[in-house]
């Protein structure tokens, strides 16, 4: 599928990245894929290619897009148990357990959740993901917990990728932290990019990408509190980033929060993050779906610890 688009007055200087993507109206597409898109060398201005997102646009400028067929998943198709929350022939809706990785990468080739949803949906997973990630719209990292939407189909997926970009679909966590943030409620705005000590962990930094964390307290446990986070952005270990900056990292978080204890506080064997809220607007039927997952036993087990102090 090729696509011609030619610069407007209203676009005139903005990022080449942005411009199309603000330009792109059927099928849409985010920002990151655009990124993608020029990196693989299939947008074009004239007879070259272009590939440089940052590139400043002009007026009547016109840019080819190539987009390239859907992969389709060569991966082995391994039957996993599943917590599914909803499932329709466009999306899936899971609650992932911690410790279940959700797509191969160097150190987890199989038993992840890709692996699961081939075998539990065969061959309609949308394969726009890529070969790897089939399906999957949005992650969570090995150790949160939660709720996740999975793609069935292409049109699901990009309609939901759109819904992330536009940032009308509404991801909400709860969390135990280390101490009492103050103020209790606020907004955390720190881009995160890669850390400059640590290629390994990313960190708030000045040359990173803007991301937008919106935080209230629920409820304090003394050294540890519970906390609730709303997503604005959907940066890489943003909240473990957000709150570790805040000086408030999670219970447990072996990267941002290493080393933190508490006097009376039990230890915990991963990052207290739990992906709690999920709203989207269903790719078909254009209905708000709105699901909603308790918080998961050891993360509850701790909290009634904290109450019951020895």
């Amino acid at each position: 599928m090729t696509i011609s688009l030619s610069i407007p007055s209203d676009l005139a200087a903005q990022r080449l990245d942005k411009a199309l993507a603000a330009l792109v109206v059927e099928p849409p597409l985010s920002r990151a894929r655009i990124q993608a898109l020029l990196a693989q060398g299939h947008v074009r201005l004239g007879d070259g290619v272009v590939s440089d997102s940052s590139r400043k646009v002009k007026v009547g400028e016109v840019y080819t897009l190539t987009l390239p067929p859907p992969e389709k998943a060569e991966m082995e198709a391994q039957p996993l148990a599943l917590d599914i929350l909803y499932e329709d022939q466009d999306v899936i809706v899971i609650n992932k357990q911690a410790g279940l990785v959700v797509h191969p990468a160097p150190g987890h080739r199989d038993q992840t959740l890709v692996n699961a949803l081939l075998a539990h949906c065969g061959n309609t997973l949308s394969g726009i993901g890529g070969v790897a990630r089939p399906g999957i719209v949005h992650r969570l990292d090995k150790d949160t917990s939660g709720l996740m939407v999975v793609a069935k189909n292409d049109a699901a997926h990009q309609a939901l990728a759109a819904q992330f970009a536009d940032r009308s679909l509404s991801r909400i966590y709860h969390a135990l932290v280390w101490g009492v943030p103050t103020p209790p409620s606020g907004s955390l705005d720190g881009s995160i990019g890669r850390s400059p000590k640590d290629r390994k962990k990313m960190a708030v930094t000045a040359k990173g990408r803007v991301a937008l964390t919106h935080y209230r307290m629920m409820e304090s446990f003394g050294a540890v509190s519970l906390i609730e986070c709303k997503l604005a952005t959907g940066r890489t270990h943003q909240i473990r980033v957000h709150l570790a900056h805040l000086g408030h990292p999670l219970v447990g978080d072996p990267t941002y929060g290493k080393g933190k204890s508490g006097k009376g506080v039990p230890s915990f064997p991963r990052q207290a993050l739990h992906a709690k809220s999920l709203r989207f607007i269903h790719p078909r039927t254009g209905q708000a779906r709105v699901f909603d997952s308790p918080l998961p036993e050891d993360m509850q087990g701790l909290i009634k610890k904290l109450k019951t102090p020895l």
